[in-house]
């Protein structure tokens, strides 16, 4: 019999309790639950491995290191998600939390040692913010409390605004975290420009906007980076992300899911039909629940304009303009971890937690502002971390007794609008260059010299767009959550009849569930929109 051409219907599946259209880890995560209560579950990835963005990757030819190309810290998985599906991860806690030097005297900086509380505070006295050291303990003791009271809401049916207030039982934090612009509780509580700034940079990761926007985008972004686990702590996965995608596997395969790679989705009904090309032959597949690990606008498209508001991306649910990134990564392999001008912290401690460059509060509200109108600035902010340090497992014994060392950076204000299929190659070496300085305006030698080569004496450096990342990942935009952020809790007169309103998976096609970043709560590596879309099947 020959094979079924595109026009033609396809080969018909046994239909499936659940159908996943995504093998990230949300979507591995959510085939896990479904696959132990003894559901029928199918999992569909169009790339030849899962994982998503949550994969490990030998990025250089020859070289024996495996880097979190994508995705690279976890603070949002819950130890619940951890327990409750035996994942055998290891979650390495850095001791120092960053470290920044000041860009008006490059030979000073303030560094945050979780360890050493003495040495913290004469690190603010020596960038001239002694009197901001109480105030950046009161504001962290006060984030602590929201992590505390919000946390443990987000494997739960979502609270309403009121009831997430009520949780938080401080009308000060939350008017100052949730209500008005992240930029006037910065202002209220910290006088130095550099504390500021490195307090911003949790409202600004992957987040394209100003921290005075009257849209309170940063406060989302901000609220979901300080309250993970409870502690707000950003933890380095032991063995690369891809170790926790690969626990996550295991998991799903051993609870009896089944996994197709190289099977694209091509078009999804809201009566729950999938169809999908897996390798050259066009298939199609019944399933009582589809979830879309995908991102939301994706969704729109295989729904081929059958999606409603509540399936379409944007701010709002019913703004159908496409999400947008901001940011530019770059990995890097060194012989060494490179010197700084300030000799009074080793490479070894300031490279140990977040390395922020270039990023005081006016130098990000100031690229923030460029970038809107379409200039490019000269030094990009941005923020490293060293995985080997936390994690040397990574590397071969060879690279690790010579002393290399990963580096991770994440620029800032990077926006998805400057790029086209035409200039990507020539924007990409730009925003690579660009990096390059802004490292090198606070390092006390080249980062260059440094970069090892792989075994076609190429320079072991990998710079992803955002179309790098659309094309890679399918996020559109580039943008790593898939779209903008919601809060974690509906509004007091948001419908929450059905259970899929209720956990924050709904579109309005009831077969339909979201289950990835683009859920409510979704956002990171957390398998929280996994888990709450496979609570939603289950409650219906």
């Amino acid at each position: 019999m020959s094979e079924p051409s595109m026009s033609e219907p396809g080969l018909r599946e046994p239909p499936h309790d659940v159908v996943i259209v995504g093998g990230g880890h949300n979507g591995l995560t959510a085939a896990a639950y479904l696959a132990l209560a003894g559901k029928s579950v199918l999992v569909l990835e169009r790339e030849d491995h899962v994982g998503g963005a949550a994969v490990s990757a030998q990025a250089f030819p020859g070289v024996d290191a495996r880097l979190s190309r994508y995705s690279y810290l976890v603070s949002l998985l819950p130890q619940r998600i951890i327990d409750e599906l035996g994942l055998e991860i290891e979650l390495a806690r850095r001791r120092y939390s960053s470290y920044t030097p000041d860009p008006a005297d490059t030979r000073t900086g303030l560094l945050v040692d979780h360890g050493d509380d003495e040495a913290t505070g004469t690190s603010f006295d020596r960038v001239g913010a002694a009197a901001d050291f109480p105030a950046w303990n009161a504001f962290y003791s006060d984030t602590g409390r929201a992590a505390r009271a919000l946390f443990p809401t987000v494997c739960e049916p979502l609270p309403t605004r009121s009831e997430a207030r009520a949780l938080l039982g401080d009308d000060r934090l939350w008017e100052q975290f949730i209500e008005r612009p992240l930029g006037t509780a910065l202002r209220d509580r910290f006088q130095n420009d550099l504390v500021r700034g490195v307090v911003a940079t949790d409202g600004l990761i992957g987040t394209f906007a100003s921290v005075d926007s009257p849209d309170l985008a940063a406060n989302r972004c901000f609220l979901y980076h300080v309250i993970g686990n409870g502690t707000g702590d950003w933890d380095v996965p032991v063995g690369g992300m891809g170790a926790v995608t690969g626990e996550l596997e295991k998991a799903a395969r051993q609870a009896g899911a089944r996994i197709e790679t190289d099977a694209e989705v091509t078009a999804i009904t809201p009566d729950g039909e999938v169809r999908y090309r897996h390798g050259t032959v066009d298939r199609v597949v019944q399933g009582r629940h589809v979830l879309a690990n995908v991102a939301p606008w994706v969704l729109w498209q295989l729904l081929d304009g059958n999606a409603p508001a509540s399936v379409r991306p944007g701010g709002d649910r019913g703004n159908d303009a496409k999400p947008e990134g901001a940011q530019v990564k770059v990995n890097l392999l060194l012989t060494r971890l490179p010197r700084l001008r300030d000799a009074t912290v080793s490479p070894e401690a300031a490279f140990g937690g977040t390395f922020h460059i270039n990023e005081t509060l006016t130098q990000l509200e100031q690229a923030h502002a460029q970038a809107d109108r379409g200039g490019f600035p000269e030094l990009l902010p941005c923020e490293i971390y060293c995985h080997s340090l936390s994690d040397p497992s990574i590397l071969s014994p060879e690279l690790v007794a010579a002393g290399a060392q990963t580096l991770t950076v994440f620029a800032l204000h990077a926006p998805h609008r400057w790029l086209t299929e035409e200039n990507n190659d020539e924007r990409r070496d730009r925003l690579q260059a660009a990096v390059l300085a802004s490292l090198n305006s606070v390092l006390a030698e080249p980062i260059e010299d440094l970069i090892m080569t792989d075994a076609g004496g190429r320079p072991c450096i990998e710079t992803k767009t955002t179309l790098d990342l659309e094309h890679a990942l399918n996020l559109p935009g580039g943008n790593i959550f898939h779209g903008p952020l919601e809060w974690p809790f509906l509004e007091d007169d948001e419908p929450r009849s059905t259970s899929a309103e209720r956990w924050g998976v709904a579109t309005e096609h009831p077969r339909i569930l979201l289950c990835g970043a683009g859920a409510r709560r979704g956002g990171g590596v957390s398998g929280i929109g996994g888990h709450n879309a496979a609570m939603a099947v289950l409650e219906a």
